[in-house]
């Protein structure tokens, strides 16, 4: 009699996990298509400062360790200009540092920072991330002309200087976001993503910001 019993349970113990196994590789299935269909959140845009497909103001600076840069403009080596506004005292701009030399080099992007503040912490923070390969340079201008209010803050500048996309960055995905909104034609990967679907924009296509 124990040994009927023993073997039931034994079989039923089988029953149950060939059940849970299903249901496992049943969610796991769910799961890997909710990710595809989930669309990847870009940099946060506003609509201060100049505008998506505008020529970008060329102001010219000089940078901590003294060399002469602009932003927008004809851009040298034909590369698309990365600005990036960073302070010490931003965590998650701590965090990107050590991705932009190898971001530029694989988006083939002109990579400027730009700081407001103490010019010898900011020497300190380049040192400390081993970024001195990238012109820094301390300017209020620039952030009141782009009317940058929070960081880390990116603004996309092509070739030719024009703004093809800007706003909030916190990671990797969010600078990706940007190149992808330039090739696209879009001014956003938030208006990328909608019009996927449709019609592909004309070259030079100017997204309007909502």
């Amino acid at each position: 009699m124990n040994t009927t019993a023993l073997t039931a349970t034994v079989a039923l113990l089988g029953v149950i996990t060939l059940l849970l196994t299903v249901m496992v590789f049943g969610l796991a299935r769910q799961i890997g298509i909710l990710h595809e269909r989930i669309a990847p959140m870009g940099a946060m845009v506003n609509d201060r400062g100049p505008a998506i497909g505008e020529l970008a103001p060329v102001i010219t600076v000089t940078t901590i360790d003294g060399h002469t840069v602009q932003t927008g403009g004809p851009q040298p080596e034909d590369k698309a200009q990365l600005v990036l506004f960073v302070s010490p005292s931003c965590p998650i701009c701590k965090k990107l540092l050590p991705l932009l030399e190898s971001f530029g080099a694989s988006e083939q992007l002109n990579v400027l920072l730009i700081g407001d503040g103490d010019p010898a912490e900011q020497a300190k923070m380049r040192k400390a991330f081993a970024i001195e390969g990238i012109p820094y340079a301390n300017s209020v201008e620039i952030g009141q002309t782009f009317r940058v209010s929070k960081l880390p803050y990116a603004v996309l500048i092509d070739e030719s200087g024009i703004i093809r996309s800007k706003g909030l960055v916190n990671s990797r995905e969010h600078l990706e976001s940007l190149v992808i909104a330039k090739e696209s034609g879009y001014g956003t990967i938030q208006d990328y993503l909608i019009g996927e679907g449709g019609v592909a924009p004309p070259k030079g296509h100017k997204a309007v910001q909502h």
